[in-house]
């Protein structure tokens, strides 16, 4: 299931309030934050001979490996090329505690496509991250030593607080800007983020990152393949399935300041977001899509009755079933009960009225950082004004 267009079906997406925090607001500041390496070839920066710079960002994660290029535009970025594989690198570390030959073999050859991506474009600006598979891995960074001989890709292993914070980044537009709030989960392959952002102050800084404003987070080490590992995701009873969201649940209560988000989602003006392949499966099948449709599940809206009804209902599929669906096929039916419970604990703990679904993420969340970290739109503000006034441009 492809999760965005290649370079014959372009789509721009909208970079709201593009400027990185300074500090972004965590417990500890990420060692990597507002520092992006370059992996690709040790790539340069912009080129300044009028030639538009194109940008990529890819994300090594427990079950893909994706991949994004995109050059800047007035208030976002186009994407001129996309590439996401399914590689289950994380299958069995759970068990083992190490990354397995065959894991590492298909993780390798969607690489191998992403560098002749990157080589094919000349992309002048990268960041590759890897994120919990490698990070739990005892051979996690043999690996990516591994990558960097065999494709000569470096990438980075992120930690859990920078994954939280590109997650916001990434999604930051499909924010409604009269909420008072946002519960942002993104459900991964090997960990799950939770974020809370406390926007009843927004209007009073109006241009300003929306990481400024995330009051509480927590990562999960619960991701669809660890979760249906631990459970099982073939033949799932509502029985297995309920234990997978009791499971969930125990993780909840790490989140700090759950009292006050509960007691502000009464108030009916917080809405979900969510990020990973689980909700946009969810809407996919929703709106009964017959191939899947990132154009029409993007930013699309579920209320809570919808979104508990699509939960239910696939959740009561059989295993063929889920196969035989076109937004869940093969690839995804033994993993998307696993996803459906980390939700189903989400919403049970904090019901928000609304969804809204997010085909983006960590990928975008890169790109709108490494863009603003080169001041792009900045650039093209003041370039617009000088043109307005009349001056050279």
């Amino acid at each position: 299931m492809p999760d965005l267009p290649g370079p014959e079906e372009p789509v721009v997406i909208a970079a709201a309030d593009p400027v990185p925090p300074a500090d972004p607001p965590f417990p500890e500041k990420a060692p990597d934050a507002g520092r992006p390496r370059y992996g690709h070839g040790g790539s340069r920066p912009p080129s300044g001979n009028g030639k538009r710079a194109l940008y990529a960002a890819l994300d090594l994660g427990t079950n893909n490996c994706r991949l994004l290029v995109a050059e800047p535009q007035e208030r976002g970025f186009r994407v001129v090329d996309a590439f996401s594989r399914i590689v289950r690198l994380g299958e069995g570390v759970q068990r083992t505690g190490t990354l397995s030959d065959n894991a590492m073999e298909r993780a390798i050859e969607a690489l191998h496509v992403c560098r002749k991506k990157l080589t094919d474009r000349g992309v002048e600006r990268v960041r590759l991250i890897a994120t919990e598979a490698c990070r739990a891995a005892l051979n996690g960074e043999a690996f990516l030593e591994r990558v960097h001989g065999e494709t000569g890709l470096t990438l980075e292993i992120v930690s859990r607080e920078t994954e939280a914070r590109l997650a916001v980044a990434g999604c930051s537009t499909l924010v409604d800007p009269q909420a008072a709030g946002v519960v942002l989960f993104d459900i991964g392959g090997g960990s799950s983020e939770l974020v809370w952002l406390d926007l009843r102050g927004r209007s009073r800084e109006r241009g300003v990152a929306l990481t400024r404003f995330i009051r509480s987070w927590t990562s999960m080490p619960l991701g669809v393949v660890t979760l249906s590992e631990r459970h099982g995701g073939v033949h799932v009873s509502r029985a297995v399935f309920e234990d997978m969201v009791a499971d969930v649940d125990t993780h909840l209560d790490h989140f700090a300041e759950a009292a006050l988000l509960t007691k502000i989602i009464a108030g009916r003006q917080v809405h979900m977001l969510g990020t990973s392949g689980t909700v946009t499966t969810l809407a996919g099948v929703y709106l009964g899509l017959e191939r899947y449709d990132r154009r029409r599940v993007d930013g699309v809206w579920l209320d809570e009755d919808d979104l508990g009804a699509m939960i239910t209902r696939v959740a009561s599929m059989s295993y063929d079933e889920r196969v035989a669906n076109p937004c869940i096929g093969a690839d995804r039916a033994d993993l998307v009960l696993a996803g459906c419970a980390i939700l189903e604990a989400i919403r049970r703990r904090w019901p928000c009225p609304r969804l809204r679904v997010a085909d983006r993420g960590l990928r975008e969340g890169i790109l709108v950082e490494l863009m603003a970290a080169d001041g792009v739109w900045r650039r093209r503000r003041q370039q617009r004004r000088q043109r307005n006034r009349g001056g050279p441009s």
